[in-house]
């Protein structure tokens, strides 16, 4: 079975993580940071961790700072591994 993005939607609305995470990693594969970004917002730790790993490639700090302030440790940990 393959849900449609509107299903997961629906699913993620009643707070299934499940469906969240779905809905990042299809937000991944067609490079909508928005996307993730309004994902990690919503409480989505994988969509957290999709935005740190691109920050990190990117080399970029005040992305990662940003993903940290929406609640992201794992945007700290890279972000603390950065500056040391």
């Amino acid at each position: 079975m393959n849900p449609d993005r509107d299903t997961l939607r629906a699913l993620a609305d009643e707070g299934n993580e499940q469906a969240l995470d779905r809905l990042a990693d299809l937000a991944d594969a067609a490079g909508d940071v928005a996307e993730l970004s309004e994902l990690l917002d919503e409480g989505c730790v994988h969509a957290g961790h999709l935005l740190t790993v691109r920050a990190v490639a990117a080399g970029d700090l005040i992305e990662l700072q940003r993903i940290w302030d929406a609640g992201c440790e794992e945007a700290g940990d890279e972000l603390r591994k950065a500056l040391a």
